[in-house]
């Protein structure tokens, strides 16, 4: 398994997940949140700075510097346009939990499609903290 999912991992370059330091943040436990726990509040900083390294180190090669994709992979920005021109603000809460919800499963178990591996799996590099901190430096890269 470690052979293929190191092969597969070179389909978009070198890609080895790289285990993010999140001591500083407040710890969120096992079970996962549904919404980014450090979009506001007195966490916010602490994660935009981790969120920002930890994108760097783990996203940004497939992804683009700064969230901006050269048209390989989804380009991060955009991942929740639909949900910010949406009126109703029920709705739009609704979108971008959805888009959350979307998001950490992707980042979490990876995506594949017809045996070709398109981005590996972070679960088990990347704690709930780092991907939500990673979430926290998308939002500030949104293409409005």
């Amino acid at each position: 398994m470690a052979g293929c999912f190191a092969q597969a991992s070179f389909a978009h370059g070198d890609v080895v997940p790289q285990s993010v330091d999140t001591s500083t943040l407040p710890q969120l436990g096992a079970k996962w949140l549904d919404d980014n726990p450090y979009s506001k509040g007195a966490a916010n900083k602490e994660a935009l700075r981790i969120g920002t390294s930890a994108y760097n180190q783990n996203c940004a090669r497939c992804h683009g510097l700064e969230a901006i994709s050269g048209g390989i992979s989804p380009d991060l920005r955009k991942i929740d346009n639909d949900c910010a021109d949406l009126a109703d603000q029920a709705k739009k809460n609704a979108c971008y939990q959805e888009i959350n919800e979307y998001f950490v499963a992707t980042v979490r178990r990876g995506r594949a499609r017809d045996g070709r591996v398109y981005m590996p799996p972070f679960e088990g590099t990347l704690s709930q903290e780092a991907i939500w901190s990673i979430k926290t430096y998308l939002e500030t890269r949104r293409e409005r």
